[in-house]
């Protein structure tokens, strides 16, 4: 879908809606009833109330939380387009600063379910293979085998792009929401009394009065946990398209929920249930048991793609709100919202390998699954509340919003604990280093801001005047280019000015100060030139979306071609020789790289956070790259950050004897 049709309906919209976001949520029903099932010893006579109470949370779950909060509410929350928890704290952060620590938690926590999602989906699908006879004999080493195997493929085919993903993986995801809904409707008839499912008093009921039942709400959270992916993807479809496929999805997801507990039922009457069948592929026919679990695992290796799609999204968001550190992106396609981040997609692939290698069942793995992204569900609900309020909404609505999903799903996150010792850790240790992450790169440029010294531009425009026309000094460079964060079109940073005078001289016939505004508006490309000595002393800021690449060399070649264009400067070198066959300067990007200086008196915790701060900025993209600068025209000069200065030291000079 080009830029300008993605949010119309349109089958092709359609058709990568199913492809790219709904993988997760899609196929819930693998693990789901499985994962209730395999709660605790099922008390004698209880079994019809655990099926039916079961069915009915998982049913309104999918109505209050996935329909009604991310559906109908949160996606109306779009950053021209655009969604995801960063896309919706662009849209609130100037309302309050502390906001940016839920958007902080709730970014680490989906990138968390991203490395936990494939393995369990795909394990989920694979471990099918053990009710059909010709694979009886399947050992455990092979179906982790075949799960790396499909894991391996599956990061190396997202170079390629979502787009490309997208219309592969549509059309199988169609086959699987139909074949669902067959067979769970092939199954209706064998017990209707699962139809008092739709009742929400036995789900009541069973949080209540059944023994445990609380602890149910663990497994029955799995059925949502695909929600804010479908927020996080919501720029690849766009809203309209995600309106019309959700109805067809989730009347696929409740005859599938429903059809499988009316066999359950059934087995029970008749005295001929097995607990350890799924039930998804129990319901199957003997003859079709093979074509669904294929069918099954294409939609499982869908279902990791609606996370990793989403963590590339995410982490491209995070970068433009300095909240992540620099790291390479690509481009694959021409498509809105298409982003392939090379270093994240390793991350993914080898956390995914590691999890399935500690846990290696899906009943293990199913045990981490779903404590992160509740934490993720609250901090969307907090931000998306400050929304309604920067929207003027009535703040008895906002706060009945508040009251009723922090219940819902502080509800869920209290289940979700019982699972931190059997595997639940995993998702709160890799959400934690992420946090951390996050954290250090956002406390540490808060730190660095405090004591960078700005100076007033004007006191120093003569001295660089003198300096461009002193030819006594060697030309360093026709067109000399700064990048300077100094927001004041007024000031710019001292190191600058002690680059230009002090440390090296650098003479140039035009001295251009390059300031960058990242702005909430995903897609805004805005640029201000301010001539502050004309043909001398030009200041550009460029007005750039949290979505948009920094490519600040081609912005600024397109830049000076407009103002040569409008004969606002003159670019002919001031060469004679060059002058007369009017061939143009060259131009030097000088890029300041900090490090921290040995020369600070820092509290240990703001100690801790600068050391780490500079080791992952050593680790992460160059500043150059970052900005999109040729190194072929880039000089990087290293200054020492003081942050804060060490207390005045005391010498006593002692002389020689016989000196004074």
């Amino acid at each position: 879908m080009s830029k300008n049709n993605i949010n119309k309906v349109s089958l092709a919209g359609l058709v990568i809606a199913l492809g790219i976001i709904y993988g997760d949520i899609g196929t819930s029903p693998l693990y789901v009833l499985k994962a209730i099932l395999n709660h605790d010893l099922i008390p004698s006579g209880r079994f019809p109330e655990l099926i039916i109470g079961g069915i009915s949370c998982i049913i309104w779950t999918l109505t209050l939380q996935t329909t009604i909060k991310y559906v109908v509410l949160t996606l109306r929350a779009d950053n021209r387009g655009e969604g995801g928890i960063f896309s919706l704290y662009a849209l609130v952060r100037r309302q309050k600063k502390w906001l940016v620590v839920p958007a902080m938690i709730g970014g680490a926590a989906l990138l968390a379910d991203g490395i936990i999602t494939p393995p369990v989906t795909v394990t989920s699908a694979i471990e099918g293979l053990e009710l059909i006879p010709a694979f009886a004999g399947i050992t455990r080493e092979m179906i982790v085998l075949i799960v790396m195997s499909i894991i391996c493929v599956l990061f190396f085919m997202q170079q390629f792009g979502t787009y490309n993903i997208g219309k592969m993986f549509g059309p199988i995801m169609l086959a699987w929401f139909v074949m669902m809904a067959l067979l769970g409707g092939s199954h209706l008839m064998d017990n209707l009394g699962v139809l008092k499912a739709f009742n929400p008093y036995y789900a009541i009921r069973l949080l209540i009065d059944y023994p445990g039942g609380f602890w149910l709400l663990g497994a029955v959270f799995l059925c949502t946990t695909g929600a804010e992916a479908l927020y996080s993807d919501l720029g690849h479809c766009g809203r309209k398209n995600i309106y019309v496929t959700w109805v067809f999805v989730k009347i696929c997801l409740i005859m599938n929920y429903l059809g499988q507990g009316s066999w359950l039922l059934a087995q029970y009457k008749e005295g001929q249930l097995d607990l350890g069948r799924n039930p998804f592929f129990a319901v199957m026919p003997d003859s079709f048991r093979l074509v669904g679990i294929l069918i099954a695992t294409a939609a499982a290796v869908i279902a990791s793609q609606a996370l990793i799609s989403g963590s590339f999204t995410l982490i491209s968001e995070a970068l433009r709100l300095n909240l992540w550190p620099k790291m390479k992106i690509k481009y694959p396609s021409e498509e809105k919202g298409q982003v392939y981040i090379p270093g994240i997609n390793t991350l993914l692939w080898i956390g995914c390998l590691a999890i399935v290698l500690h846990f290696q069942e899906s009943s293990k793995m199913e045990a981490a699954y779903g404590l992160a992204i509740t934490l993720c569900m609250i901090s969307t609900s907090i931000l998306f509340a400050n929304y309604l309020i920067g929207k003027r909404i009535k703040k008895v609505w906002v706060a009945l919003y508040l009251l009723v999903y922090l219940v819902i799903e502080l509800s869920f996150l209290g289940a979700n604990l019982n699972k931190f010792p059997h595997g639940g850790y995993v998702a709160i240790i890799v959400g934690g280093i992420l946090f951390g992450v996050m954290y250090v790169w956002f406390r540490s440029r808060k730190i660095k801001n405090r004591y960078v010294e700005f100076v007033r531009l004007e006191h120093y425009v003569p001295m660089i005047q003198e300096l461009s026309n002193d030819k006594t000094i060697p030309m360093y460079s026709t067109h000399l280019v700064y990048m300077t964060s100094a927001n004041n079109p007024k000031e710019i940073e001292h190191k600058i000015i002690y680059s230009i005078l002090n440390r090296k001289p650098k003479r140039a016939d035009i001295y251009w100060f390059v300031h960058v505004d990242i702005v909430d508006d995903p897609y805004t490309t805005e640029f201000i030139v301010e001539h502050i000595i004309p043909n001398d002393i030009i200041r550009v800021e460029f007005r750039l979306g949290f979505r948009v690449e920094q490519k600040i060399q081609l912005m600024m070649k397109r830049v000076v071609e407009e103002l040569y264009a409008n004969k606002e400067v003159n670019i002919t070198s001031r060469y004679e020789s060059l002058e007369r066959n009017n061939i143009s300067g060259d131009f030097q990007f000088v890029v300041l790289e900090k490090f921290l200086s040995n020369d600070n008196e820092l509290p240990f915790f703001e100690k801790l956070i600068m050391r780490y701060y500079f080791w992952l900025k050593k680790i992460s993209l160059g500043e150059e790259k970052g900005f999109g600068l040729d190194s072929s025209y880039v000089q990087v000069e290293k200054f020492p950050l003081i942050v804060s200065p060490t207390r005045s030291l005391h010498l006593k000079r002692i002389y020689p004897e016989g000196e004074e």
